[in-house]
């Protein structure tokens, strides 16, 4: 497995700075979406990095502080679950992502590999990446940032709005978070376009 294909691929092409970029929290009924991008030094593979959906919690807890001592440069950024009402989730994901990316203040990319099959609309070359965060060590290192931000961020809703226990499922559709819908109806963080049908009852 090289973790560096894309990102010697692009270098190779005459590219200098390399950035990743991925997003957590397009799929639940709750909260925002979470987009980070990030510039690892050239040819560095953090160990242990992988698609944040294949670590524990625990693991990608630790990584996400190595991330951040270790690359060039990082940024996190959101779109809120009104934006994402507004202008619809992919939409607000390629927000995501392009704050993200313009958050960048140490380095300036000139290329960013994007996990997925679309291209958010940045001012540099985009490449996409389908699953990105398990083949590409820069776009793994955002999905971390990412999904950690993200997961933290639903653990302080869940203290805010405790009827709904957003500690166990971080908002996604599982079958306890729809019980407690249908037992309290939503609150200000829900996706109202993600729960139409809830809503005409």
């Amino acid at each position: 497995m090289d973790w560096l294909e894309y990102e010697n691929e692009a270098l190779e092409e005459g590219y200098q700075v390399i950035c990743g970029i991925d997003e957590a929290g397009r799929g639940p009924l709750a909260g925002p979406v979470c987009a980070a991008c990030v510039v690892l030094p050239k040819g560095e593979v953090i160990e242990g990095v992988n698609d944040s959906k294949k670590l524990s919690e625990k693991k990608r807890e630790a990584l996400y502080d190595v991330i951040k001592e270790q690359a060039l440069d990082y940024s996190i950024a959101f779109a809120s679950e009104k934006e994402i009402d507004e202008i619809n989730i992919l939409q607000a994901t390629f927000l995501a992502m392009r704050r993200a990316f313009e958050g960048l203040t140490k380095v300036k990319p000139d290329i960013a590999l994007i996990d997925g099959n679309a291209k958010p609309g940045l001012s540099v070359t985009q490449r996409t990446v389908v699953k990105g965060d398990a083949k590409s060590a820069n776009i793994s290192a955002a999905s971390i940032l990412a999904k950690v931000t993200r997961d933290r961020y639903m653990l302080e809703m869940a203290q805010k709005y405790p009827q709904y226990q957003f500690e166990k499922h971080k908002g996604y559709g599982t079958k306890l978070h729809y019980e407690m819908i249908e037992k309290y109806g939503i609150c200000e963080i829900h996706r109202k376009s993600f729960l139409k049908k809830i809503l005409e009852k």
